[in-house]
């Protein structure tokens, strides 16, 4: 690294980091001394040897300020060097950065850039990687100087060429071998010289020449740009790393665990002194060539053990972890200690159902608290004289005083917590909760906040971390905390919607009560009341049943007349809690009629609660949450919903459908057997036959069971179950399929409740064990995708408000044949005009240009018939880094505007990645036809974001034309003729292929002459950008929307937009830029605009597809790619090319500890100066209310109400959203609220 940083150096004070390759002399400056010995730690004394490999006076004191010999000891003698030990006072902390190193007896090579792929050393010289190798292992000899021989520079000799070489010409030429010839030849390199040299030889050349040639330019055009030598790429002196980062700790028996770059560093020290010493002896050649091999292959291990022949193993043959091991993996310094560090004030415990809890609010236990907040209660302790110093606040707190409970009462109060779950998939697997203390160890959560961490309470355990500064805990209160996160941000619907039993609660309050085979008469039918309490008070004194119709006279405010209403007692109640203006009655016609007088199920309640959002914000829904949160539970327990075998009804048609199939399969197996159906018709015909019969047998026990079945009610309502479970249970099972995912024909005709026979065990224990495996599966490959989709998408950050983009997409509904995919509405919801959509007939402007089209004028666009609309998208967003607000449009976790800061790449990778364990991981089969498997579910999403090439392609039209002529082949294949406007093409189909045209049909570029998936790389070939990105867009929707899964568009667009943000070189004119290599869009023009300005011709660049793990390693960023995947690849390319890192996206920012450039972390919202004149209105705001709240306080005191109102109230819990101190919801004083 290039940027040493020091101890007093401010950390967020650099912008960029670089890497270059380390010059012998940078070694020596970081050095604080040479090691020279093998040994580490003397066994007696359990002290470092001296000069050895943990030497104190190189690296350190082991003691805070103490020396070695015990001179000197304590602070007073701070930074003095002690004459006799040579050891500087100072902290031990120091041998955690100070570095050694080892004086090499001769060059070694450096494995990374000779081994590596391309071999960065070949290039630079020319010479393949395998000649490479035979000389710098002492194999062959390369010429360094022909002189003038017939021999040729850098021409590689065997020993026998070599002897008859110099027999031949005696010193006339020079060669050498081993790393000291490969670094005389890489001194010779002129860099300039070079570069114009291959520019020239470019210019003509074609084919692998021209590859080669495109290779060495860049390695030779990397060096030159910067500033790095290639004789860099050959160590003189190997820098040794701090002895604190390979530690070595005496074990319980005495002996010594130690880490293996210890044992490393050894070897090459051990090699280098005996090479030193055979040198100074004057051994013979062959000896010292010997050990001049065996220290390059001691440093290559040391560097990348196991890179290049066999690792070198430790104990137990087990390969020693080198120092690029270090790096590397899961368990590597970047991903183990950078990415992911453990922290402090934080808890783990199982969690148990809080349903007396607010929705803000989590149960922590008293112990748990105690532990967490100790640094906060000794504060409060010393603040409020319960002790004199910290020290016996501490003392106080661990012997658990009963003054330390009152304390903490306080300091829990208004500081949040934060509940995490593992898998943490998306955002909302973190929430902030205000804690309330609770008996017992468990962690007590909120029935509604289950969905978004996808938890039960079935033994899952939960982490508390608590925000510490004052910053974090307004970021937990006002980001975080679970009531402002309503809605899911992968589809922006309600994620707190009821489930279980308080749908069923629910569902049980709102039912008719009516069954339509027998109606019964409800206790107190038809009976009227005055008003809601008459009714109330009948009910709970048991006058009237809880489905009741009856009718109450309802008022409205100022109302004196009122009206009656007609409807259930159960709905009356539910709707106590429901708002009534949500839009499901229309107020102007019917102002007094109930807002909910239908059958709530769990569908239902997310439109309610949708409503509610969009109508009353936070505040109201939370509120309405909490009350169909606690009426649920009530109702569902007074509901008493049971299962007992007599509910599962068997429908008595069943027999007389199965019968019919048999006889029909009967007359399909006739028919196979006298040859009249080939056994794939046959197939096929008994699955169709079998699946209707379960069809029929299923409609048959739906209809045959009441609604006021309990089973029907569970599964109807949406609280558990689904009518393909209740089938199971009283119908018939059906097909099931094989291990291969293939159906197997014979079907399952018992249900659960007779019974089935051990064929049908056996047959459905297949298909079963499958799916066990498959989820286990899934799980790690969804993981590993939302792992590589976060890696590409992580700097996509919104950066500006407009970019002032001149283009748009067109989108309409998307379709499969008859089938809408995703309708026209669902896809402009939230979306910037791109131009002002227009009504057809009435010329009027529905949505003006560049405004967000609301849900209405969705609404008012469909009905008006038209079917596509301009909008803007992070595809054609022209920010230059990131996407800006008006490209991106609503941001779905709030419904409102997104900010600047928004990290949205983030969110469309957790958006993709989380639903992706609920995709199936079936390849269908749909039995002999050719390309028939189907690949869908995740490793279909796989496909389309990697840009691969897919099994069973469909060919596709070249250009428009017309289908002239389909014509059969003697092999079987289908010859299929295309007319074109220039020329005539001719596609040949190999045999099973299904086709997609006929005679006589009109085909377009880009067209299906066959059926099946496509390779995108064609489509963005002959549709271009637009077309690739439409269908990459449709692909991945059709995928979720088969498994029911909902994702905004917006999501997949920013991957597809990253997957597309590369150009790739054609021909590189008069610019600096490489032919064949990537760039982005901005280095393209800025490189263009130089070379007009200059007089020169542009480049010609094409924009390129790339694999999301492609892509992420293209990144600009070389901290980001090398915490990836390939981190040596990484981190070779980069130190070469000299990269500066401009620490743009998150995971640049998160290696190295600064805030991540998102949010608040934004160099936008740093050092905000207040404008005082809002200021002036806040504070005379803040005096009226407390003039308010005095005169409110004087008024209760002379009432003698036990309650009173704090006068100092901070200004910022008066300012606080109210929904953490509404009326409504605590049990404490009244707040006096803003108006």
């Amino acid at each position: 690294m290039n940027n040493n940083i020091n101890n007093d150096y401010e950390l967020n004070n650099f912008e960029s980091i670089q890497i270059n390759l380390a010059s012998p002399e940078k070694i020596l400056e970081w050095s604080h001394g040479e090691v020279t010995k093998p040994e580490t730690i003397n066994y007696r004394t359990l002290k470092p040897e001296k000069d050895g490999l943990f030497c104190e006076k190189i690296f350190g004191p082991m003691k805070d300020w103490e020396c070695h010999c015990g001179k000197y000891k304590r602070i007073r003698y701070k930074g003095i060097v002690c004459d006799r030990c040579g050891v500087e006072v100072t902290k031990a902390k120091v041998r955690r950065e100070r570095m050694g190193h080892i004086k090499l007896a001769a060059p070694v090579s450096h494995i990374w850039y000779f081994k590596g792929i391309p071999s960065r050393m070949g290039l630079c010289l020319d010479v393949t990687p395998r000649n490479l190798e035979k000389v710098l292992y002492f194999a062959a000899y390369i010429v360094t100087d022909p002189g003038n021989t017939g021999l040729g520079y850098k021409e590689i000799l065997t020993e026998q060429q070599y002897k008859e070489a110099r027999e031949q010409y005696g010193n006339a030429f020079s060669a050498g071998m081993g790393a000291e010839a490969v670094k005389k030849l890489l001194e010779d390199i002129d860099l300039e010289k070079l570069s114009a040299e291959l520019r020239e030889v470019l210019k003509d050349a074609s084919g692998q020449k021209k590859i080669r040639v495109v290779r060495r330019l860049e390695v030779i055009e990397a060096l030159r740009l910067s500033g790095n030598r290639p004789e860099w790429m050959i160590l003189d002196v190997i820098p040794v790393i701090p002895p604190d980062i390979r530690p070595m700790v005496q074990l319980d028996g005495g002996r010594f665990a130690t880490s293996d770059l210890n044992d490393l560093y050894r070897r090459v020290i051990n090699r280098n002194n005996r090479l030193n010493r055979l040198l100074e002896l004057g051994a013979p050649d062959i000896i010292v060539r010997n050990e001049k091999r065996m220290l390059q292959e001691a440093v290559d291990s040391l560097i990348d053990n196991g890179r290049r022949g066999r690792a070198v193993t430790g104990p137990g043959s087990r390969p020693l972890k080198s120092l690029s091991d270090m790096l590397k993996g899961k368990q590597g310094r970047f991903r183990q200690n950078l990415l992911g560090k453990r922290v402090d004030y934080s808890g783990r415990s199982v969690i148990v159902v809080g349903p007396e809890l607010k929705f803000y609010q989590c149960g922590l236990p008293k112990k748990m608290a105690l532990e967490l907040f100790k640094p906060f209660i000794m504060k409060e302790l010393v603040e409020q004289g319960y002790a004199h110093n910290i020290k016996s606040a501490k003392r106080m707190v661990e012997k658990v005083r009963p003054e330390v409970w009152d304390v903490l009462e306080g300091v829990i109060k208004e500081h949040p917590v934060m509940l995490n779950r593992a898998p943490t998939l998306h955002r909302l697997g973190i929430q902030a909760f205000e804690p309330v203390l609770v008996e017992g160890k468990a962690i007590k959560l909120h029935p509604l906040a289950c969905t978004a961490f996808n938890a039960d309470f079935d033994g899952d355990q939960m982490a508390v971390h608590v925000p510490l500064s004052v910053e974090a805990q307004a970021e937990a209160r006002f980001l975080m905390l679970s009531v402002n996160n309503i809605l899911a941000p992968k589809d922006g619907s309600p994620i707190t919607t009821p489930t279980q039993d308080m749908i069923l609660g629910s569902y049980y309050l709102t039912h008719p009560g009516v069954e339509e085979r027998n109606t019964y008469a409800e206790k107190g039918d038809g009976k009227v009341f005055t008003d809601l309490d008459e009714m109330l008070m009948a009910y709970q004194n048991g006058v009237v049943g809880i489905h009741a119709k009856v009718k109450v006279r309802m008022f409205l405010d100022g109302d004196k007349e009122g009206r009656l209403v007609e409807s259930t007692v159960g709905r009356f109640i539910f709707n106590q809690g429901i708002p009534q203006d949500l839009g499901f009655v229309d107020r102007d016609e019917d102002p007094y009629s109930l807002e909910v007088d239908f059958l709530c199920d769990k569908k239902k309640l997310g439109a309610i609660i949708d409503k509610c959002y969009r109508k009353h914000g936070n505040t109201g829904t939370v509120i309405m949450l909490d009350y169909i949160k606690s009426m649920g539970y009530k109702y569902s327990t007074k509901a008493a919903v049971t299962i007992s075998v007599s509910d599962m009804e068997i429908p008595e048609e069943k027999e007389a459908i199965i019968a019919a199939a048999e006889a029909e399969v009967d007359k399909y197996e006739k028919a196979f057997r006298m040859g009249l159906m080939s056994a794939q018709e046959r197939y096929e015909a008994i699955i169709k036959i079998w699946s209707k019969a379960t069809d029929d047998v299923a409609d048959a026990l739906m209809s045959s069971l009441g609604t006021l079945n309990n089973l029907f009610i569970m599964a109807n309502s949406g609280a558990r179950g689904s009518k393909n479970q209740i089938k199971q249970v009283g119908g018939m099972r059906g097909l099931m399929a094989n291990a291969t995912g293939k159906t197997v024909e014979i079907p399952i005709k018992s249900n659960f409740r007779e019974g089935l026979s051990i064929l049908e065990y056996f047959i459905s224990s297949n298909g079963a064990r499958k799916g066990l495996a498959d989820t286990a599966l899934r799980t790690a490959d969804s993981g590993y995708l939302t792992r590589r989709l976060v890696d590409v998408s992580h700097n996509v950050i919104v950066r500006e408000y407009d970019c002032g983009t001149d283009e748009g997409v067109e989108v309409r509904a998307f379709t499969d044949g008859k089938e809408v995919i995703e309708p026209l509405k669902q896809r402009i919801v939230g979306r910037t005009a791109f131009i002002d959509i227009v009504d057809p007939q009435t010329g009027e402007v529905i949505v003006e240009q560049n405004d967000e089209i609301m849900e209405d004028a969705a609404e008012k666009i469909e009905a008006c018939g038209i079917e596509s609309v301009a909008i803007r998208a992070v595809m054609t967003c022209h920010a230059r880094t990131g996407v800006c607000a008006k490209c991106y449009g609503r941001n779905l976790a709030t419904g409102e505007e997104v900010n600047i800061g928004e990290a949205v790449g983030i969110t469309a990778a957790q958006s993709i990645g989380e639903p992706g364990t609920q995709l199936t991981m079936r390849t269908f089969h749909t039995g002999g036809v050719a390309g028939g498997d189907i690949t869908q579910g995740l490793p279909r999403v796989e496909e389309l974001f990697e840009a691969r090439k897919p099994k069973g392609l469909a060919e596709i039209c070249e250009a428009d034309g017309e289908v002239i002529s389909i014509e059969a082949r003697k092999d079987n294949k289908t010859e299929v003729r295309v007319r074109g406007e220039e020329e005539d093409h001719v596609y040949v189909i190999p045999y099973g292929a299904r086709l997609n045209v006929k005679e006589g049909d009109k085909v377009f570029a880009g067209g299906q002459i066959t059926r099946g998936p496509l390779n995108p790389h064609d489509i963005l070939r002959l549709n271009g950008v637009e077309g690739v990105y439409q269908y990459l867009l449709k692909e991945v929707q059709r995928v979720y929307k088969q498994q029911g899964v909902d994702i905004n568009d917006k999501h997949v667009e920013v991957i597809v937009s990253q997957m597309l943000s590369k150009y790739k070189i054609e021909d590189a004119g008069d610019t600096d830029l490489l032919p064949g290599a990537l760039y982005g869009k901005f280095e393209v023009e800025e490189a263009n605009e130089k070379a007009i300005a200059e007089g020169g011709e542009p480049c010609v660049a094409k924009r390129t597809l790339l694999g999301i793990t492609k892509a992420s390693l293209a990144t600009s960023s070389f901290l980001s790619a090398a915490s990836f995947q390939e981190t040596t690849k990484v981190l070779t390319d980069a130190a070469i090319k000299g990269k500066n890192d401009r620490l743009i996206g998150l995971k640049e920012n998160v290696i190295i500890g600064k805030l991540i450039p998102a949010g608040t972390g934004m160099k936008r919202y740093k050092n905000i100066e207040l404008d005082y004149g809002i200021n002036a209105e806040i504070m005379e705001n803040f005096e009226r209310q407390q003039r308010e709240a005095e005169e409110a306080a004087r008024e209760a005191e002379a009432a003698a109400a036990a309650q009173t109102l704090d006068m100092n109230a901070d200004i910022d819990e008066i300012f606080e959203e109210p929904i953490i101190e509404a009326p409504a919801m605590t049990d404490g004083p009244d707040i006096v609220e803003m108006d």
